[in-house]
């Protein structure tokens, strides 16, 4: 095992942290990284705004349902979609494909992975805030995003102020199909909701007994953002 191994593996979310900046040294590295990820046929369609201003932080964790670390962290980085910049080069470009918003949104997860990893390997921390598609309006409107570029998620940099638990995964045996897909082994699945259990349980002291099936039954029973498509449609994606 390897250095870049050993930080993938302790991956855990930091969301409490000190008050030590991060050097623009450091953010330049870590967006260097960022955007060294591999990109589909170069088109290179993402953007990352930094937001600096506390008060323009402290909207966006209103809009992200309250995530105070929103405003706390060193750094706050928006990763967004975008074919503006393309369709500045080539103003007749046919855009509003779905196929363009998959492409968008895999572009910035794999630089917002490449981004964090970095920072993780510098001895930083850091969270992915999604909750900012919760009002994906006021984000847009507060970001002076232009059409056809989205925000994605949020992230969140900065020294870990806390050392939370390790979250466990699902089992390599629930994840890794071989030549075809597998049907769900049902004895792994009741040991892996033992396993969440007894990590909510020593994480909470005893106030939270919930398996990941349980976590999945619930969120799974409420609609997941259904806004989403007409404010994708609004910015100039899945139109076709």
């Amino acid at each position: 095992m390897n250095n870049t191994i050993e930080t993938i593996l302790a991956h855990r979310s930091i969301r409490k942290f000190t008050e030590q900046n991060i050097s623009s040294e450091t953010l330049t590295t870590l967006i260097d990284c960022a955007r060294a990820a591999s990109s589909s046929s170069n088109i290179q369609c993402v953007s990352i705004i930094r937001v600096t201003d506390p008060s323009l932080r402290e909207s966006l964790v209103e809009c992200a349902g309250g995530q105070a670390y929103v405003a706390s962290a060193a750094e706050f980085l928006v990763f967004c979609a975008d074919f503006n910049r393309h369709q500045q080069i080539k103003p007749d470009a046919k855009l509003g494909f779905t196929e363009q918003m998959l492409i968008g949104a895999v572009d910035s997860a794999l630089m917002g992975q490449n981004c964090l990893l970095a920072a993780e390997s510098l001895g930083l921390g850091g969270v992915y805030i999604g909750g900012l598609r919760n009002n994906p309006d006021k984000v847009c409107e507060l970001l002076k995003l232009p059409e056809h570029v989205f925000p994605m998620f949020g992230m969140c940099l900065g020294y870990p102020d806390q050392e939370p638990g390790k979250k466990p995964r699902l089992p390599e045996e629930l994840v890794l199909h071989t030549n075809e897909y597998q049907a769900l082994d049902t004895q792994v699945l009741s040991d892996y909701d033992q396993t969440m259990r007894d990590y909510y349980d020593m994480r909470t002291g005893g106030k939270v007994d919930q398996s990941w099936s349980d976590q999945i039954s619930t969120i799974l029973s409420k609609e997941a953002r259904p806004f989403m498509k007409d404010r994708l449609n609004q910015q100039g994606f899945c139109k076709k």
